[in-house]
């Protein structure tokens, strides 16, 4: 193994010839491995901001993983693609009952009417109301109870008929893959699972064939330099080859009696059901939805429609009220109460909304929609779901994999052989 061969008077150790192939699939293994770390961590940036280019994971003096510096964006894009291709907002809205809706946040509503019903009475006539005998007091709640599934099922038409002016699900998915930069991040690495797996694993197998042409290249070159550039083009290589073999080609094609398909393009399926299963559990939430509805950018236009329907529940049931109310308060006073109700009202529904979490979870159904959808999508549209999210960025993995190849193989030759 001390002997050296070579080419003319260009010698080389013979135990360099045999390590050579393993220590590039090492390199090929490891850059894979550390290139995909960079991909997806740290999710803030660490290191020193003396300068950064806007929406950049490199800094100065540091580094931020490339997906969640990209968070905002390619939310942007899956929530483009998703709505254009798995599901439209106002259809999956039109699923829910009105009826069903109402009866499920009936038990809440009463509680909070009877409450603010109480409150207001004591409020602007105690004296009235705590004269009134039990019996009428009870007759006027249980004709303010009537009116409430008339009122909520009312506003759930009049959203369903209104939705894309209450529901930016755009700025929901953006918002909070921006605010929690791990959510976008969850999606690629519970969606591609496998596939990152395999792109470590091919480093080794492609950075090893590729050690085995740099043996011919250190056989006929005198020269370090040969170390570095070899390095340098098997971290190229290695990360190019495992992106390419993922998504490419789109459709199955035959090769020497072979089925030759991107690795990520044939698993649609099992992709399909994690990828529905991460987004509606993760992003795309009921909770989420509703809390965008109440506080998202278009919460004014909820709230005036919100306003339209509990000003006519409170008109109806205020009419109840009107024999023991409107002599003791006088009409001014009595509108004014009428407000009160109005404003109590609308600050409950926040409150007891959450009683429609699993009613709505079900009706809408999302979860089964994009799954569904997702697996009946052409291999070329499929492609598309996830790919372009990312695809700007590849070579970034392919120069980091190509950089990191480079200073590896420098350390091995330096740290290998005698000055």
């Amino acid at each position: 193994l001390r002997q050296e061969i070579g080419y003319g008077n260009i010698k080389s150790p013979v135990w360099m010839y045999f390590v050579i192939p393993f220590v590039n699939g090492i390199v090929g293994w490891y850059t894979n491995v550390l290139a995909l770390k960079m991909t997806f961590f740290p999710l803030e940036f660490r290191g020193i901001v003396l300068y950064r280019i806007k929406n950049q994971p490199w800094g100065l003096f540091g580094w931020q993983g490339i997906i969640p510096t990209k968070a905002a964006g390619m939310a942007g894009k899956l929530c483009d693609l998703m709505t254009s291709k798995l599901f439209s907002v106002d259809e999956i809205f039109r699923r829910l009952d009105s009826a069903k809706f109402a009866r499920v946040m009936e038990d809440g509503t009463i509680v909070s009417l009877e409450r603010i019903v109480n409150g207001i009475a004591q409020e602007y006539f105690p004296k009235v109301w705590s004269n009134t005998p039990e019996t009428v007091r009870a007759e006027i709640i249980l004709k303010v109870f009537e009116e409430i599934p008339t009122y909520l099922s009312g506003l759930i038409v009049d959203m369903q008929e209104n939705i894309d002016q209450f529901l930016d699900v755009k700025e929901m998915v953006v918002r909070r893959c921006s605010a929690n930069t791990q959510l976008i991040s969850d999606i690629f690495l519970t969606v591609a699972k496998q596939e990152f797996v395999f792109i470590e694993h091919c480093g080794f197998y492609f950075g090893f064939l590729f050690g085995m042409f740099q043996l011919i290249c250190i056989y006929f070159v005198d020269s370090l330099w040969i170390y570095p550039i070899c390095g340098l083009i098997v971290g190229w290589f290695t990360n190019y080859l495992a992106l390419k073999v993922i998504f490419s080609p789109i459709n199955p094609q035959k090769f020497l009696g072979f089925t030759i398909h991107g690795l990520f393009l044939k698993r649609q399926k099992e992709v399909s059901v994690s990828f529905s299963e991460v987004m509606c559990s993760k992003i795309i939430t009921t909770e989420a939805i509703w809390w965008s509805i109440l506080n998202g950018p278009n919460k004014i236009q909820f709230n005036v429609v919100l306003r339209a329907h509990t000003l006519l529940f409170v008109e109806t049931f205020a009419g109840v009220l009107s024999p023991v109310a409107s002599v003791a308060l006088g009409p001014d006073r009595f509108d004014q109460m009428k407000k009160e109700i109005v404003v109590k009202t609308m600050e409950q529904i926040p409150e007891i909304i959450e009683l429609s979490y699993d009613y709505t979870t079900e009706a809408l159904g999302l979860q089964q929609t994009i799954r569904e959808r997702m697996e009946l999508l052409g291999y070329k549209d499929f492609e598309r779901v996830l790919h372009p999210a990312f695809e700007e960025d590849e070579i970034i993995l392919i120069v980091i994999g190509a950089l990191l190849g480079c200073a590896a193989s420098s350390f091995f030759i330096l740290t290998s052989i005698p000055t």
